[in-house]
């Protein structure tokens, strides 16, 4: 077992190796100063192992460290990814872009590892400027990239950075491809990193792309004469400081509304995002600026892009006239539901479409599609596994949506990632048809539910700093595992899908099948008789672990609706105090 002094001696040493000519004074300097500290937490959680360069790419708090984001492990990231492409793409050209959105240092470290790919003789297609996460998905594949990446930690606080890298698709990067970049990354050293930039390989990518995105945007419009009839349709939206405010507004637009209000304290782009806590447009207080000005202007809805631009929230008007947030699976449902019901009325429908949702979203989603005769498919968390169903199904079935609870959706393939420009855009049109028949997207919602039965879904997540956070975390799964609930919410257990062994177990009647995946992941989930679902999985881009709750219920008028919602939050409330949360 390593004791505390164990761990102390080894990251003292791992500290004193970046004190070496091989990285920058400032580093140096950054490093010294938290070796002559005192207390050695700061030192740990910088050295105590090294920044994973996971099958995500990479997401951590910025600063000096072998464990923090910087430009020497953004610099080994991009210099195993081209040293993995070269071997993968031996004699011929290759191509990568880069995107960043307004983070603090994303332009420093895009600038740094375009340097550093055109240093080993690949082709670059840097951004001008921020620009969403879908823009660089369709980037790629409009240029005929073999890879990309962009700098982003999405929606996390202003002290993260991140680096997510892409493949030929436009999608981020699924195995093999992930284990052996991940495994080139390993093996690179500071020293082995190449920062001398060819210029003559590195080009800028301007308006002309925007252009061509934007055109492909137009196109997942289903109503364009319902949005000419009601382009005056009152829509708020706030980038919350970020890439958002580049093309939102700009995509609104080329669907045909034309009375888009902004947020203007909102509009300022900036990595410190000086008017939230948190730039995460799930949490009321990122959205709390632009849902006031929406109750000023009596908008007819509120929309909000994280700072990459890739989730979108929404804000309603409830029956009594505030506006609430959605969670992610009701603007998932808003988005199936009518694209489907749409393409119905218009006889858009050939037979070979097809939807997918994440695992941990809402069963309302493969219940609508299965009462319309389209075919679902259900994936792990990510996009990078929606987008793998896209690959093995191009050219022979048709995507028509995707979604997840994490305030996610991608209504066509042209992209490859969650893209909240185009989906910030048909929700515009979905309002629009949602007033055409004189209905509020609030009655949409509760339509839905009384045609396809009433769920409620919630999602708590427990933060744990550090490696002692992260031991934490992984001990809950391991208890999980071993002594699973018995039941939750009044309601026996029926099936215990743990992810990691590919087991389904019914406890009722002690059968065991295999999940239908072909790899594993550190997720359970708890199914219960009355149809409760309940999911358990650590975070793969932040020290959390994430719960997330689902439960049914019956509604059968619209004047029913507060009380059976009521009803179900105070069930989910009853299993968090059962687990403990």
């Amino acid at each position: 077992m390593t004791t505390n002094n164990e761990v102390l001696s080894e990251v003292v040493a791992r500290a004193k190796n970046w004190l070496s000519e091989v990285y920058d004074a400032e580093t140096r300097k950054e490093v010294q100063r938290m070796l002559d500290q005192e207390d050695k937490t700061e030192l740990i959680d910088s050295f105590y192992k090294d920044l994973e360069f996971g099958t995500g790419g990479l997401r951590g708090i910025m600063g000096a460290g072998s464990n923090r984001m910087n430009i020497y492990t953004v610099g080994a990231a991009t210099q195993g990814l081209s040293n993995y492409l070269k071997k993968e793409f031996a004699n011929q050209e290759i191509k990568v872009a880069i995107g960043y959105d307004c983070r603090n240092n994303s332009r420093l470290f895009a600038e740094k590892s375009a340097d550093i790919f055109s240093a080993n003789g690949i082709k670059v297609y840097l951004f001008e400027d921020l620009r969403p996460t879908p823009e660089l998905s369709f980037a790629i594949r409009e240029l005929g990239c073999q890879s990309g990446i962009i700098l982003t930690a999405s929606h996390n606080p202003k002290e993260y950075n991140g680096y997510k890298a892409y493949w030929t698709d436009g999608s981020q990067i699924v195995g093999p491809h992930d284990k052996n970049i991940i495994g080139e990354v390993q093996k690179v050293k500071a020293e082995d990193i190449n920062f001398n930039k060819n210029e003559a390989l590195i080009e800028i990518l301007g308006e002309e792309m925007d252009n061509k995105f934007l055109a492909q945007v137009k196109t997942v419009s289903l109503a364009p004469e319902l949005v000419a009839k009601y382009k005056d349709l009152k829509i708020v939206y706030t980038p919350i400081h970020g890439t958002g405010v580049k093309l939102i507004p700009a995509a609104l637009e080329a669907f045909g509304f034309e009375n888009v209000i902004h947020v203007p304290e909102q509009d300022v782009v900036s990595g410190d995002f000086p008017t939230v806590v948190s730039p995460n447009p799930e949490e009321t207080a990122a959205m709390e600026m632009a849902m006031k000005k929406g109750a000023e202007v009596d908008a007819d809805v509120v929309l909000a892009s994280d700072p990459d631009a890739d989730r979108l929230g929404v804000a309603v008007k409830n029956d009594k006239g505030e506006f609430i947030i959605i969670n992610g699976n009701q603007t998932a449902l808003l988005f199936i539901y009518y694209i489907i019901t749409r393409m119905k009325e218009s006889n858009a429908l050939k037979g070979n479409e097809y939807v997918v949702k994440t695992i941990v979203s809402t069963e309302k989603i493969a219940e609508i599609a299965a009462k319309n005769g389209i075919e679902f498919f259900d994936v792990y968390t990510g996009f990078k596994y929606i987008a793998e169903v896209i690959r093995e199904n191009e050219g022979v079935k048709r995507f028509i949506g995707g979604g997840e609870e994490s305030f996610g959706f991608m209504p066509a393939d042209f992209v490859r990632d969650k893209d909240a420009v185009s989906a910030c855009a048909l929700m515009g049109e979905i309002a629009a048809w949602a007033k055409d028949q004189g209905k509020s997207l609030y009655e949409l919602i509760q339509d839905i539910y009384l045609e396809y039965g009433f769920s409620k879904e919630k999602m708590k997540y427990i933060v744990r700093q550090g490696k002692t956070g992260a031991d934490e975390i992984k001990q809950m799964m391991v208890n999980f595992r071993t002594n699973p609930p018995k039941a939750l919410g009044g309601s026996k257990m029926k099936i215990v899908k743990d992810y990691a062994d590919l087991s389904e177990k019914n406890l009722l009647t002690g059968e065991v099948n295999k999940l239908d995946k072909k790899i594993t992941a550190d997720v359970m989930q708890f199914f219960t008789e009355d149809g409760t679902k309940i999911s358990v999985r650590p975070s793969g881009t932040e020290p959390k672990i994430k719960f997330y709750f689902e439960v049914a219920g019956e509604l059968k008028s619209r004047a029913d609706f507060d009380a059976v919602d009521k009803a179900a939050e105070a069930k989910i409330e009853a299993i968090m105090a059962e687990l403990d949360l």
